[in-house]
């Protein structure tokens, strides 16, 4: 099925309602609403993204249900730091694959610091960290300097091979962040910066990290990818920018209680995003939601683009798991029968 924009803000007002009845009774409609979508909360969903003075994608799922909702699912869109999800996953496959160790030590030079979020760019250098640190700093505080590191260790080719493993067809890591491409750039990076991807594929890498899917298509799980699964989740879960998902989900300190969310957000001047996975007292749920084109280019804890996110998935949650959250649940495999080491992903079906 071909990506489909749908855009809000006032200019889309009017479009972003009525375009989901008027495809109802046709073929593309009738693709857009397979996979048990909730009919009801999508309606919902609508009408409250149709007040973001920009646009919003996203796409979400219950997957002990099969429950899902979409607004754009395909529409490709800036990732800005969510990307670094496909950079985690690669490193937990090559760990999987005896190729790479998570304490490993990799060394930040002199000059190779990059300013925006993180913290490495005030350390002293030269600085040596295990690969387990640089990824933890690259996920928990999306920091760029770590980014650069884990790519200097796997490479961007390694990167996309192995989003082309999953199958994804419209995500893609383009170059390194706040760096220049050191080779030739697809016409479309431009467009896009820093990777690309849709809320529907990008939801598909955060799925297999929470079921634990290491295994190609028909390959067999392997002893070690719980531990694997387990160190990646743990950092997903101690996410640092909680204003996105989290926001009107969590009531009390994670950091004592431990996280029911494990997520990965992603900022840029027009762009707010976060995927997460939400584990609800009645089955985990993935939501990846993006905004983009945003009127609101702030930078404090009220941006539109960040409140709009809170309050999309407060009520997916909200409808799919009343009773709220249940950060015991987060482990690897998310209690699901069948998730370690099946190669299936419920996102791609």
């Amino acid at each position: 099925m071909q990506s489909m924009r749908l855009g809000f803000g006032r200019r889309g007002i009017a479009a972003g309602i009525l375009v989901p009845a008027l495809l109802a009774g046709s073929a593309l409609g009738q693709q857009m609403v397979a996979g048990h979508e909730d009919v009801s909360l999508q309606k919902q969903l609508t009408a409250l993204a149709a007040k973001h003075h920009g646009h919003v994608a996203l796409y979400a799922t219950q997957l002990n249900t099969d429950k899902t909702v979409g607004i754009g699912s395909d529409t490709p869109v800036q990732t800005a730091s969510v990307i670094k999800l496909t950079i985690l996953f690669e490193a937990m496959e090559q760990v999987r694959a005896g190729k790479a160790r998570w304490d490993e030590k990799l060394t930040l030079a002199k000059g190779d610091a990059v300013s925006g979020s993180g913290v490495l760019t005030f350390f002293d250098t030269p600085l040596t960290l295990t690969l387990k640190d640089v990824l933890t700093m690259m996920v928990i505080m999306s920091d760029n300097t770590a980014t650069n590191m884990a790519i200097d260790r796997f490479g961007v080719d390694a990167v996309n091979a192995r989003i082309s493993w999953l199958g994804l067809k419209d995500t893609h890591l383009y170059k390194k962040v706040m760096k220049p491409a050191t080779e030739p750039m697809p016409a479309d990076q431009p467009k896009f910066g820093l990777g690309k991807t849709t809320p529907r594929e990008m939801a598909m890498v955060m799925e297999r990290i929470g079921r634990c899917q290491l295994a190609g298509a028909g390959e067999a799980s392997l002893p070690g990818d719980t531990a694997i699964c387990d160190v990646a989740l743990k950092m997903l879960k101690n996410q640092f920018y909680r204003n996105t998902v989290p926001r009107y989900l969590e009531k009390v300190d994670s950091s004592e209680t431990g996280s029911g969310i494990a997520s990965k957000t992603g900022s840029l001047n027009a762009v707010r995003a976060d995927v997460a996975i939400v584990s609800g007292k009645t089955g985990p749920m993935v939501l990846s939601i993006f905004t983009y084109d945003n009127e609101d280019k702030s930078w404090t804890a009220d941006n539109e683009a960040e409140v709009m996110i809170g309050r999309l998935a407060k009520d997916i949650v909200e409808a799919w798991s009343p009773a709220g959250l249940d950060g015991k649940a987060l482990v690897p495999g998310l209690g699901l029968s069948g998730s370690v080491g099946d190669g299936a992903v419920g996102a791609s079906k």
